[in-house]
């Protein structure tokens, strides 16, 4: 077998993120069989990887956020002058039931990136996060963390058509995973994915006569948006996981 960078080896894993990895190592808080690690150095399955006590405090300091958004600003970096999601993580806008007992700090800022997309005009559950583990159990290529949307449409869906919501339809060249698409109530239906290419939604709906005239995500995984205003955010707290 060919030996793999020690920073993918510790992605695969799921110990941290390749650049969480890399941090580490040239710190000198990674040790491979017993020796401190060198930045670029490879390992092979059998080697022993240990993490200092260093480098896991430094990812329990991490924060991951969840912020209901609303429509006009993007998931990611500005564009178009509109502005990104994180712009609202600042402590007037920090929900006053958040029962994490995290207080704000302008240090669980640094490095905060969103785990998923959700589009400008789309709204509900965002995850901001500081924790590479996070966004790849829910991001990554072998994530099958599921995610819910109530979706509002107009237009007629036939049982053909909503069969193919569920499963058959092509974006890009590539067959669409399997989805759990249902009427939620006349003109709402309830989408749950588990991947999420760019538009998704709209686009499978505009191969069957649709049009989104409204897109809320409400689930992550075990994480639901629940009564989280519009334009607040919360912790993460330490016994919820996605």
């Amino acid at each position: 077998m060919e030996p793999v960078r020690l920073s993918k080896r510790m992605a695969e894993l799921g110990i941290c993120s390749r650049r969480e990895a890399d941090s580490y190592i040239e710190q000198g808080w990674v040790k491979v069989d017993g020796e401190v690690a060198v930045l670029g150095q490879k390992v092979l399955p059998h080697n022993t990887i240990e993490v200092m006590k260093k480098a896991q405090d430094a990812q329990a300091s991490r924060v991951t956020i969840l912020l209901n958004k609303p429509v006009g600003y993007v998931s990611g970096q500005a564009e178009k002058g509109y502005e990104p999601a994180v712009v609202l993580v600042k402590p007037e806008n920090h929900w006053e039931e958040d029962s994490s007992r995290k207080r704000f700090q302008p240090s669980h800022l640094r490095g905060l990136a969103p785990a998923g997309r959700l589009d400008i005009d789309s709204v509900g559950l965002l995850v901001l996060t500081q924790d590479g583990r996070v966004a790849k159990h829910i991001i990554g290529e072998t994530s099958e963390v599921e995610k819910e949307y109530l979706v509002r449409v107009t237009g007629d869906l036939s049982e053909r058509g909503l069969a193919l919501l569920n499963h058959g339809l092509s974006l890009d060249g590539e067959a669409l995973l399997p989805a759990k698409v249902s009427w939620q109530n006349e003109d709402q239906l309830r989408f749950v994915l588990q991947e999420g290419k760019k538009r998704q939604i709209r686009r499978m709906c505009e191969m069957v006569g649709l049009r989104v005239v409204g897109l809320k995500r409400i689930r992550i995984g075990n994480i639901k948006l629940g009564n989280l205003p519009t334009g607040k955010w919360r912790y993460l707290r330490d016994d919820e996981a996605f």
